[in-house]
């Protein structure tokens, strides 16, 4: 969608640019450099350094024969890290993965989950009621915490806790005939409560059983977070006049979580769900929007049109000024979104927090450096928009394991990148107590009345500071080996300036960045940068070391990013529209790269209309867990363009798919 289309009705949700800032892009940078030391890493990163490669420092000629032996294993164990045989390019309607290996798809969208356990009813009949008791729709970021992980340092890999997202909806599908509208309105409430509880989170405890096979087990633990589900706000925008409403006029609680994309979770063993494209499900008359609001896009109207309905569960998503203060009508409503939200799994009864020491943006994600004990604790978010921002937090107090919880999110700094030329970056505070960000806020005439108002204003306190804009910023992931931080830049129409390292007008195939921080606790503000690969077709697409894409490892629009506990990079891609249709990368995909050696193989290809997203393992990584996103997406019940998982004239559901070994062995 460009940027002077009006939103529709029912949309898909992709927000529309809202940075006007003259902050740079990432492209200039990029142009900066020659090709060469991009690809094949800059030189103030130092190739084999950031390769994780070392020489032998005082060899002897004598030694050169042993050494050469050991280098010639080492490489042939590097060569089996891959022992697969990539999977081709398909436009099938199913799942494709290596020979000996299979894939079963598990809890669709609509699996009976908790209360009365209602079974999906294939007409799109189901209540709201039977919704908020069923699995949610369009699967997303995923962990699985084992049973005995409740402090995060679980080791059972046949009975745990599943947690899932679900990024948004398709009213076309959830309902029997659709939507009922009106005049442009809604005119079923149930068919609303429905859609707000087809949001939000799946909690759900699963076993295998002795012949391997993964099951639902009935369970007090199976949980559904959704749309209206009640939460607690905490950090420093808790209680702020910002985020005063009707329904609390304290500022201090919320209802729901919306367009939860990927996801995390904490060295103390719970989840985090991120908000992510949550501006559209908000709707306001008023014709002088604050900053609060115009920065993250709002618009006039509503993605799903909830706020057209009578009630105050719906009049929510209505931002306009009705009263004489905040607490008499919403308008500070969407101030409650666009956090990152912390779950307990293993507690039923826990209410959600809204952490907003993280900041509020369209949160893709959010990945921890390694905790170590008596360490400040730090993780990596992206702003999933064009030319929006990558972000670091670093917080206050120390991480003691089996103590520590989510309190440790409340209290710290938030940080926003710059990219800089010569391959050399920093991280600048976005702290009201900071002395640069006081004098960059008065530079640019800009005020907030305390870090709370600060942190509202993320996008707009990164803008002052000068970040970098990126290539819509999604999921990161750190390499366990060398302390690496990975993120995927999935593409941005709005960039048409080309450039001799990235030279594609508007980047339509996205690239892989990657970083290494100064500091090896990750907490310090200076770190080098490359480019890891570029996606692409045959002849564009330049994998690590500078090697070509070829038939086996084209790709494009990278978004999910997860590293196995061995140092193997899984790449899952987002493609949609004319690239997903028609050219040469068939269905979306899921790859591993391997960083040492340079080598990447297409694992797996998913069905019609699907992204491939959401990643986690077992522990003994004997179970892969992958999700998949609105196969056949835009289906109507008169038009199904896929019919996975369930086959011929059955509607299409999302779901997790499993993934394990014929014989049973490690996956690789």
């Amino acid at each position: 969608m460009t940027c002077d289309q009006k939103p529709e009705l029912f949309d898909n949700g992709d927000e529309l640019p809202s940075n006007h800032s003259a902050n740079p892009h990432i492209s200039e940078l990029i142009a900066g450099l020659k090709r060469r030391q991009v690809v094949a890493a800059g030189a103030a990163v130092g190739a084999l350094g950031f390769l994780g490669t070392a020489l032998p420092g005082s060899a002897q000629a004598t030694d050169l024969k042993p050494i050469a032996k050991k280098v010639a294993e080492a490489i042939k164990r590097r060569r089996e890290r891959l022992g697969f045989q990539a999977v081709p390019v398909t436009r099938a309607d199913t799942i494709s993965v290596p020979a000996g290996y299979r894939a079963k798809a598990f809890i669709p969208w609509g699996t009976p989950l908790c209360g009365r356990y209602p079974a999906f009813l294939e007409d799109g009949s189901n209540s709201a009621q039977d919704q908020a008791e069923q699995i949610g729709m369009h699967h997303d970021g995923m962990h699985f915490f084992p049973i005995d992980g409740s402090r995060g340092y679980g080791k059972r890999s046949d009975h745990g806790l599943l947690v899932l997202n679900h990024e948004y909806i398709e009213p076309g599908m959830l309902h029997r005939n659709g939507p009922s509208v009106s005049n442009g309105k809604r005119t079923s409430a149930d068919e609303v409560k429905k859609e707000i509880n087809a949001h939000g989170v799946s909690v759900v405890e699963v076993r295998r059983d002795a012949r391997g096979e993964w099951n639902l087990a009935p369970s007090a633990r199976n949980r559904r977070i959704t749309g209206a589900t009640p939460m607690r706000i905490a950090g420093p925008a808790r209680g702020h006049a910002l985020m005063r409403t009707r329904y609390s006029p304290e500022g201090h609680a919320a209802r729901g979580t919306l367009n939860n994309c990927a996801n995390g979770f904490t060295p103390w063993g719970t989840y985090l769900t991120c908000e992510e494209n949550w501006a559209g499900y908000f709707a306001t008359r008023d014709s002088e929007l604050p900053r609060e609001l115009s920065r993250y896009g709002v618009r006039g109207t509503s993605r799903y049109g909830w706020d057209t309905v009578p009630g105050d569960e719906f009049e929510r998503f209505d931002l306009t000024r009705k009263g004489a203060d905040a607490r008499d009508d919403y308008r500070n409503e969407a101030n409650q979104f666009g956090w990152i939200v912390e779950i307990d799994p293993f507690n039923p009864d826990a209410t959600p927090v809204k952490r907003t020491a993280l900041g509020r943006f369209a949160h893709e994600g959010l990945v921890f450096a390694p905790a170590r004990p008596g360490k400040r604790v730090v993780c990596y978010s992206g702003d999933d928009s064009q030319n929006e921002y990558i972000y670091k937090f670093v917080s206050k107090g120390r991480y003691i394991p089996g103590m520590s919880n989510g309190r440790l999110l409340d209290e710290g700094t938030l940080y926003v990148a710059r990219f800089e030329a010569g391959n050399r970056g920093r991280w600048l505070a976005l702290d009201i107590r900071d002395e640069n960000f006081r004098r960059a806020c008065a530079a640019a005439g800009v005020s907030f009345a305390d870090q709370g108002e600060v942190l509202i204003n993320t996008r707009l306190a990164a803008d002052i500071v000068g970040a970098t804009k990126m290539d819509r910023p999604e999921w990161g992931a750190i390499n366990p080996d060398t302390g690496d931080v990975y993120f995927t830049l999935t593409n941005n129409s709005s960039r048409t300036q080309p450039d001799p390292a990235n030279p594609r007008a508007a980047n339509p195939y996205g690239h892989i960045i990657r970083w290494r921080e100064a500091s090896s606790d990750h907490a310090g503000n200076l770190f080098a940068w490359d480019i890891y690969q570029f996606a692409g077709p045959e002849g564009e697409g330049k994998g690590p070391k500078g090697k070509p894409l070829t038939a086996a490892n084209i790709y494009a629009s990278p978004d999910g990013l997860w590293f196995d506990e061995d140092g193997r990079l899984w790449i899952q891609t987002d493609m949609s529209g004319s690239q997903l249709a028609a050219g040469p990368f068939g269905n979306n995909q899921m790859l591993i790269s391997d960083p040492k050696t340079g080598e990447t193989k297409r694992f797996l290809v998913g069905p019609v209309g699907a992204e491939v997203t959401g990643i986690t393992a077992t522990p003994d990584f004997r179970t892969l867990f992958v999700n998949i996103q609105h196969p056949g997406e835009g289906s109507t019940p008169g038009d199904l363009r896929s019919v996975w998982p369930d086959g011929a004239g059955k509607r299409p559901r999302s779901a997790t798919v499993v993934i394990t070994r014929e014989d049973g062995k490690r996956l690789l």
